[in-house]
């Protein structure tokens, strides 16, 4: 058992006692005296006694984790708890105010005054005083509702007791009418305490969001990183400052699964750095964005359909209008299976672009099998080596070629594997160029080569 929990227990029981013992002073010497304000209070007492171990009942139960049967948690006992104690204090004004209302008409009723009716309503006040203050102290730390709750209860009473002992007061004056009407006096007091209590139960108890917690949910949802709107926010109060929150966010359809997941898990962290006391489920819902490029949308659905599309070329004016490109597809598939599988990605852009659009796409075959090389024989490699620095030399802007591998894979074919040096300030775009013509010398030279590789960088980057 936590500490929080082992508190909030215990300070629900020792309410419990203080409540029971209460109760039954304020009964006997309710009945000693005849006094309804009294009695009244006697029945308050049994009420909070009800109330008290319905509270310490709930905060057990409360503070379980969830279950098969309880998928969000235990926490709205406390809520039930709280709208039965309603019931009871409901009950509980209706009678005294009936009995005071017929003592007043009747006018007939005796009541006397004694010291220890004046003790019982003293002591009942400290009593309640010090509950009060317990209770206040250990919902404020642990946030618990219902304990909030019988704080706010306890200390009506300290208001309703004091209402009682001026009647009493009124009543050795020989105003006997007083004690009625302070009667009445603590049943409009109970009553309001469960007109309060009952509204803040039933709003938890059907679902309400808490007042302003929409505004500030979404101002900081929309202010994140990667957010363009709230797509749908739902907020289910389980008692207390306790919420869960379940929020389907708007992203741009272009992101990677792995930054959509990262701008998810950041809306979820600064809502529990300002909402610690929740439970909260963030989930994204891609959308179109007007500043996407025709690359974007055409790589967005390219891979929706699982294939690459890359060297993309568009001629969108004029009459006739063309886009071209490469698209990687298992080299394992038949001519069929890969052709039904790039006009599904056709008609989908036809669709996307919702216009008439000639679209010529390349297949792209792919080995996504890992495939065992050996390391070329020492003699070979040499041979290989001496030829590849042969070819970049001839090639200007290449500085040096580094860094060698060859490898040999299935039916003597060869893997090189190569890094080119250039200048600091060459552009990427003359750089490409350069390498492909070098691969291009390494196929005609070694036209045993299956594959080159060749990394480029500045001259002086280091390996």
């Amino acid at each position: 058992m936590s500490n929080h929990e082992e508190k909030k227990q215990h300070v629900a029981l020792s309410s419990v006692a203080a409540s029971l013992l209460l109760t039954a002073m304020k009964l006997v010497v309710g009945l000693m005296t005849g006094s309804i304000g009294i009695l009244s209070e006697a029945a308050h007492s049994a009420i909070d006694f009800g109330a008290a171990a319905l509270t310490w009942f709930a905060v057990r139960i409360s503070d379980k984790p969830a279950d098969k049967k309880h998928h969000y948690g235990h926490t709205k006992i406390e809520s039930v708890s709280a709208l039965i104690e309603t019931g009871l204090l409901i009950l509980t004004s209706v009678w005294i105010i009936y009995e005071a209302v017929t003592r007043l008409l009747s006018g007939t009723t005796e009541i006397e005054v004694t010291w220890y009716a004046i003790a019982v309503i003293i002591i009942s006040i400290i009593v309640d005083i010090s509950r009060a203050s317990a209770l206040k102290k250990v919902a404020k730390e642990t946030k618990s509702q219902a304990l909030e709750a019988d704080a706010l209860h306890f200390t009506s009473d300290i208001v309703s007791s004091a209402v009682v002992l001026a009647g009493l007061g009124f009543v050795a004056l020989g105003m006997h009418w007083a004690d009625a009407v302070a009667g009445i006096f603590v049943a409009v007091l109970v009553g309001k305490a469960a007109w309060e209590l009952g509204r803040k139960t039933i709003d938890v108890l059907i679902d309400t969001a808490p007042e302003g917690l929409s505004e500030q949910i979404e101002e900081i949802v929309v202010n994140a990183p990667g957010v363009i709107g709230i797509n749908k926010m739902r907020i289910k109060p389980a008692g207390g400052p306790f919420v869960f929150i379940d929020l389907t966010i708007s992203v741009s359809r272009t992101l990677p699964q792995e930054k959509v997941v990262a701008i998810c898990a950041g809306v979820e962290q600064r809502l529990k750095a300002a909402l610690p006391d929740s439970d909260i489920t963030v989930n994204a819902r891609p959308v179109v964005l007007d500043s996407e490029t025709v690359t974007e949308r055409i790589h967005t659905i390219g891979l929706n359909h699982g294939l690459h599309a890359h060297n993309i070329l568009t001629s969108l004016s004029g009459d006739h209008k063309q886009i071209t490109f490469d698209v990687e597809v298992d080299s394992r598939l038949t001519i069929r299976q890969a052709h039904d599988a790039v006009t599904e990605l056709e008609n989908e852009l036809h669709r996307e672009f919702n216009e008439e659009i000639d679209l010529c796409i390349h297949l792209d075959p792919i080995n996504s099998e890992e495939r065992n090389v050996q390391p070329a024989d020492p003699e070979n490699e040499a041979r290989i080596t001496a030829l590849i620095r042969q070819a970049a030399s001839t090639i200007p802007g290449i500085l040096n070629v580094h860094a060698l591998k060859i490898h040999v894979l299935s039916y003597n074919k060869l893997c090189i594997t190569l890094h080119c040096g250039f200048d600091d300030n060459t552009v990427l775009a003359d750089v490409h160029p350069l390498t492909s013509r070098l691969e291009c010398l390494i196929y005609r030279d070694i036209p045993e080569t299956s594959r080159i590789i060749v990394h480029a960088e500045p001259v002086n980057a280091g390996d």
